[in-house]
């Protein structure tokens, strides 16, 4: 028997291991199946090379767990080793030299490059013990046996062993038994294991016989060897890619459409990527891109090796150019991995545009669920956009489809306001903005249809990219004013007598911290709606971006604001103003005369003031323009009580304003209810 300490520079290397290296310890399942899986295919290719001449018979390799005895093992009929190949890839573990190892590294896992051959060593992070039972392929070898306790302390003995091969034998620590459960290993085995080249077994397969679950005799093989990813696109059908997708996602709608990749240079890439049909969430949507080295499974968060607006994407990468480093779990930065991105951002866009080109009805069908990432990849990558835009479609409230270049051609003679700007109008919910719609259609204008989860930040983006061009939400104002062709020169109510009747509609609007309600008068023609409730496109614009997009904040805490525009031509609207002029005017005279009288005082005083800094006025000046300023507004509220006190007990007043709030999807509860009602009494 040969005893020994493993040759490392230091006698804390099973801390490291155990605590720094790794970041799941379950992971120790998948580098010690690795090994196996490498040594069996070691041994073909010296076969298919004729350097091993002997029978391969059947290789696979074999996970058994043995719960008394408390140990797993890993069995494969691979190249094994002899003792001098044991003390070379076992007991030295090539540091580069770097005493300081430990101190250098001890507090950044992710700084440990991955060339240091660590894979074997894992099996301690759940061991307190771990055997190597192996003979060598080589004619005459002796079998050895490896032992060591989790101390750099081994012992390395000849032992019996009948088939060439390794067998790794894990005595497992006390507070890892969980990994001697059946079901555990399974899972473990399905997640890291399951598109390995080798069979690997575990246990037989079951069948309910005698109202029980029993083994039979056939192996249960957890893998499949021979993935979709590693055979020839062109031998593959529909319907091969479909169900491998089921596969994958059990649970999943089918997809939209896949694309294989296959490259093998500058780097080695294979794969498939599906685009699925995304739901609200697109956090739930996020890392279901499963990344493999060689067919081993490294992580599902592929982050940095897939363009951002891609991750929403689902399938598989396969790759062994991706550096990582001794655990397999953090990708380093590389430039072949800057490299791999910027190709499976051109192979998505080339699959696009194919599909376009070659079938644009179908592209027209899946416009709705691949916009989103189509969009995603217009905000965030300027290249995609450069490429996108020539499919990137817009929908109008008529499900009807244009490129943008198709789009501007169709708008430019009718939608061109008087500035030049060419104006794209949109809706983002025609059933409640229908009569906006209507409004816009009888003036022959075209409405967009924009009710993506990204179209907000969208629509900000194209009136950068675009020439020339706005985008306005058919809501944002009365149509003579959401396109204006030139100067209104309608007849306008004289001020005096457009402000009584915007407070007389002012008074009485809800009141509500979330809403913000300003009234205005506009000459709109009397086939116009008498009243209208518009939004400015600015500020719901903002508010829409404050909940996706961190920093503002302060946007979303302002009120919503709205405009009530009362259309002075309309018949309605004129019998509200001659009422309530009729029954306000008398009293109202004397106070706007007074404000008159007080208003050109308050003029004068300012006038002197103004020749005066404002340390050279005395404390009497002061106090006499404050009380003019005071007694100005005292009027004001005066005015506007008599002005409220019309609106309040006017009936027309309240069904008006009822009528612009419902429109909107605005009317609620109890104010629904008297709307009803007084609805029902103007029928009688």
């Amino acid at each position: 028997m040969k005893k020994g300490n493993i040759g490392v520079t230091t006698e804390n290397i099973f801390p490291v291991i155990k605590k720094f290296l790794y970041s799941d310890h379950e992971i120790f399942i998948r580098e010690i199946v690795s090994n196996a899986v490498d040594a069996t295919q070691k041994l073909k290719t010296l076969a298919g090379k004729g350097d091993f001449k002997g029978e391969l018979g059947e290789l696979k390799v074999t996970v058994s767990i043995d719960k008394e005895a408390g140990t797993i093992t890993v069995s494969d009929r691979g190249i094994g080793m002899t003792a001098e190949e044991i003390d070379k890839y076992i007991n030295q573990i090539a540091f580069s030299g770097a005493n300081d190892f430990l101190d250098k590294y001890k507090d950044d896992a992710n700084a440990i490059i991955g060339h240091f051959g660590l894979g074997f060593y894992s099996s301690f992070m759940v061991s307190k013990r771990v055997d190597i039972i192996t003979k060598s392929y080589q004619e005459g070898a002796a079998a050895q046996k490896w032992s060591c306790d989790g101390s750099p302390e081994f012992t390395l003995e000849e032992t019996e062993k009948a088939d060439r091969g390794t067998d790794i034998v894990m005595h497992i620590d006390d507070d890892c038994k969980d990994f001697l459960e059946k079901e555990k290993m399974q899972g473990l085995l399905s997640k890291y294991c399951h598109f390995l080249p080798i069979p690997v077994v575990f246990g037989k397969k079951t069948e309910w016989k005698d109202g029980k679950q029993q083994d039979t005799d056939e192996d249960n093989v957890i893998n499949d060897t021979e993935p979709l990813w590693t055979k020839k696109p062109a031998d593959l059908k529909d319907e091969d890619y479909k169900e491998f997708y089921r596969k994958l996602y059990p649970m999943s709608d089918e997809p939209l459409f896949w694309i294989h990749l296959n490259v093998d240079y500058p780097f080695n890439l294979t794969g498939i990527l599906y685009f699925p049909k995304i739901k609200n969430n697109l956090d739930l949507q996020r890392n279901k891109i499963q990344l493999y080295c060689n067919q081993v499974f490294v992580t599902d968060n592929v982050e940095g090796i897939v363009p951002e607006f891609l991750m929403l994407l689902h399938g598989v990468i396969d790759s062994p150019d991706i550096p990582l480093n001794v655990s397999r779990s953090y990708l380093q930065s590389d430039q072949n991995v800057k490299k791999i991105s910027g190709y499976i951002t051109k192979k998505v866009s080339d699959r696009l545009a194919s599909i376009f080109k070659t079938d644009r009805p179908d592209f027209e069908k899946k416009w709705d669920d691949i916009k989103i990432f189509i969009h995603y990849g217009m905000l965030s990558q300027d290249d995609f956009y450069d490429k996108a835009k020539a499919y990137a479609l817009l929908k109008d409230v008529d499900n009807k489809y244009y490129t943008l270049d198709e789009y501007q051609t169709l708008i430019k003679d009718n939608q061109t306001n008087k500035d030049g700007q060419l104006v794209y109008l949109y809706a983002q919910d025609p059933e409640s903005q229908y009569t906006y719609i209507q409004a816009a259609k009888d003036k022959g204008y075209n409405v967009l249809l924009m009710d993506g989860q990204l179209d907000t930040p969208l629509v900000s983006m194209l009136e950068r990219k675009l020439e020339k061009s706005t985008f306005t939400r058919v809501d944002a104002d009365v149509i003579d004013r959401l396109i204006q062709k030139e100067d209104t020169k309608r007849e306008v109510l004289e001020a005096e007598r457009g402000d009584r009747l915007s407070e007389v509609f002012r008074s009485q609007m809800p009141r509500t911290d979330k809403l913000d309600f300003h009234v205005e008068t506009q000459a709109l023609g009397e086939d116009a709606l008498p009243v209208m409730l518009t939004q400015s496109e600015y500020m719901r614009r903002m508010k829409e971006m404050a909940r996706i997009q961190p920093g503002m904040n302060f946007y979303g805490e302002m009120p919503d604001m709205y405009t009530l525009v009362l259309n002075t031509d309309a018949p309605l609207i004129k019998q509200v103003l001659e009422d309530s002029e009729a029954e306000t005017l008398e009293k109202i005279r004397p106070i706007e005369a007074e404000i008159k009288g007080l208003t050109a005082r308050q003029s004068v005083m300012r006038q002197e003031q103004d020749k005066k800094k404002y340390d050279e006025l005395t404390q009497e000046e002061k106090d006499e323009m404050k009380k003019v300023g005071d007694d100005i507004q005292a009027q004001r509220d005066q005015k506007n009580e008599i002005l409220a006190a019309y609106g309040k007990d006017s009936e027309r007043v309240h069904q008006l304003i009822d009528l612009a709030l419902l429109q909107n999807g605005m009317l609620r509860g109890e104010a629904l209810t008297k709307f009803v009602r007084r609805s029902v009494d103007f029928i009688k």
